[in-house]
């Protein structure tokens, strides 16, 4: 899919996005944080565009360019890692909508700890949906026959890098196949930080990585994205299946 590339930004003209006349508009929301050796510092960013790319066939929508940094205060302690507070990511998502107003957003999210987008949505009175949640990650986990689960394979696992060895291979080093390290119970990562738990900064099992088991991640979330553009079109108090 983007063997040799990758190009996260939209190439579309304003006269082109005017005959799109697109009613929602997706944007990639990620980070820039460590994902161990094997995995860039910007792979949640990249995921959220690749996800972002394929739900685009659905029409009408147009995407947006990403938003690259997400709070990431738990990869503090591995260089590289930058992170933007709670509320100011809330700011510029809300003021995102704003300025698309009357068209929907539909946040991408990559990043399991920008927490506070779902509050963003909650908050913005139906013009806001946020997608995938943990639910729909790890029904697309089942649906594409991977071996781990949502918890055990939080980080730079089997799961994000069977992502990327399909639509980025070129990201994914090869040490990836070594790089395996699970953890029991992370019940003060908030406190703390991952790196007690986890001093490689994964958290999974990327040795069971393939390129197949993303391709068929990415197309089990594009189809319950479907629900999504409907919750985004429904009138008050309309009953939605």
């Amino acid at each position: 899919m983007y063997e040799t590339e990758f190009e996260p930004l939209p190439m579309t003209t304003s006269p082109e996005e005017g005959d799109r006349d697109a009613r929602v508009a997706l944007l990639p929301v990620g980070s820039l944080e460590q994902h161990g050796a094997h995995l860039p510092l910007v792979t949640d960013t990249v995921v959220a565009c690749i996800l972002s790319r394929q739900l685009a066939g659905a029409p009408p929508v147009r995407t947006l360019p990403p938003i690259t940094f997400g709070c990431s205060h738990e990869h503090a302690a591995w260089p590289g890692t930058v992170s933007v507070s709670a509320r100011t990511l809330d700011a510029v998502v809300t003021d995102i909508a704003a300025s698309l107003d009357p068209v929907r957003l539909a946040v991408v999210n990559g990043h399991g700890g920008n927490h506070v987008l779902a509050n963003t949505a909650q908050a913005s009175g139906g013009r806001i949906t946020l997608f995938p949640g943990p639910q729909e990650w790890e029904a697309a986990r089942s649906e594409a026959g991977l071996a781990t689960d949502n918890d055990t394979d939080m980080h730079a696992g089997e799961l994000e890098t069977s992502v990327l060895l399909h639509a980025a291979p070129h990201l994914v080093h090869p040490g990836y196949r070594d790089a395996d390290h699970l953890t029991g119970p992370r019940d003060h990562m908030g406190v703390l930080g991952l790196a007690p738990y986890a001093p490689s900064g994964v958290v999974g099992r990327p040795s069971l990585a393939r390129a197949d088991k993303g391709r068929a991640v990415l197309a089990a979330l594009t189809r319950r994205f479907a629900g999504h553009l409907r919750a985004l079109d429904a009138e008050p108090g309309e009953t939605l299946p």
